[in-house]
């Protein structure tokens, strides 16, 4: 068969099945990836959202948390060969723009997105440049693989802020990306992870992983309870949701540091900005971060850190829908889609 059946987006939160070709090198640099396993991020939701959150062509595959084997190399290929297991970081930049050139390339002005403008990993294969590519040791399992893309972004992030052994640290947001937020802060030597949220089915997950304080904010006033729990305020707090810089900076001490991760378009808390000011605190941005493949994948390669843990659901290709529908819900922490 040459063909294979993917669901397709069709705009408005749809997707449709679609028979495709299965994709072959057309440039000298491509290479075709034979998928194992594609995570549903909340990049996905967001597009499959009414009205979207986030910009898709219609008629594209969606998904970019991917990991496979590669089945076909272009004629200039020569970094991956075949039947290795790879990983994708699916945010192609240009280059050549000034942000590119200054050495950010996360700021990249004229880039592509796997899986957001050209086809992604939601499809028994996808086809990409060699450079989106990784090469990860196969003695990593294969669900373990599928959560390179969020956790390199993780661990951009935190390289924003380093940890220093013995920091308390703070995670609004117990979702897949506040948990992975606790994992890495877990082995990198944090003396106390406290994560705080809201939703019943994600506090009880975040507290089965067994590394930190767990605080229900619509039962604990989130503050007082952190400055209860550390003395004097957070070392270091993790913003995972994305509207709660002003919630953050008073559970910080003096002199700590807020790593804002989370995005939020549309939202304009109010921020009460003496309490940065006169607290001496130090606010990072953190977009995907730069390029922390290399270090992303040794600490998969190093069995420190399993992902794999948040992951409660694995379906099939032909179930994507209901996995949507189960994050979006909230009945789910991670679904993976075997292609």
């Amino acid at each position: 068969m040459n063909t294979m059946r993917v669901p397709v987006f069709a705009g408005e939160g749809k997707l449709i099945n679609e028979d495709r070709s299965i994709p072959s090198p057309i440039q000298p640099d491509d290479v075709v990836v034979r998928v194992e396993l594609c995570g549903i991020c909340g990049t996905d939701l967001n597009i499959l959202a009414v009205p979207p959150a986030h910009k898709a062509r219609p008629g594209l595959i969606l998904g970019h948390e991917a990991t496979g084997r590669v089945a076909a190399l272009g004629s200039a290929v020569n970094g991956v060969k075949l039947g290795e297991r790879v990983v994708i970081a699916p945010r192609l930049t240009c280059g050549k723009c000034c942000y590119c050139r200054r050495g950010l390339d996360n700021q990249c002005e004229d880039y592509q997105s796997i899986g957001t403008n050209r086809d992604g990993a939601f499809a028994p294969y996808l086809l990409a440049p060699e450079r989106a590519l990784y090469r990860i040791s196969a003695r990593v399992p294969q669900a373990d693989a599928a959560f390179f893309e969020p956790l390199s972004c993780v661990v951009g992030a935190s390289l924003r802020a380093p940890l220093a052994p013995g920091d308390s640290v703070v995670i609004i947001g117990p979702g897949p990306i506040g948990c992975l937020f606790a994992m890495l802060y877990h082995i990198q030597g944090a003396r106390q992870i406290i994560l705080i949220g809201r939703s019943n089915y994600r506090l009880a997950f975040a507290r089965s992983l067994d590394i930190g304080e767990v605080i229900d904010a619509r039962q604990h006033e989130p503050i007082s309870a952190v400055k209860e729990l550390t003395g004097i305020g957070a070392d270091l707090v993790v913003d995972a949701v994305g509207n709660q810089l002003n919630t953050a900076a008073q559970m910080t001490r003096r002199g700590g540091r807020v790593i804002l991760f989370g995005l939020k378009m549309h939202e304009n808390p109010p921020v009460n900005q003496y309490t940065i000011t006169r607290n001496d605190l130090t606010i990072y941005g953190a977009f995907v971060g730069l390029k922390p493949f290399i270090q992303t994948i040794q600490l998969l390669e190093s069995g420190l850190i399993q992902p794999s843990r948040l992951a409660t659901h694995r379906l099939p290709l032909s179930d994507l829908i209901e996995g949507v529908q189960l994050m979006r819900s909230g009945q789910a922490m991670k679904v993976l889609i075997e292609t």
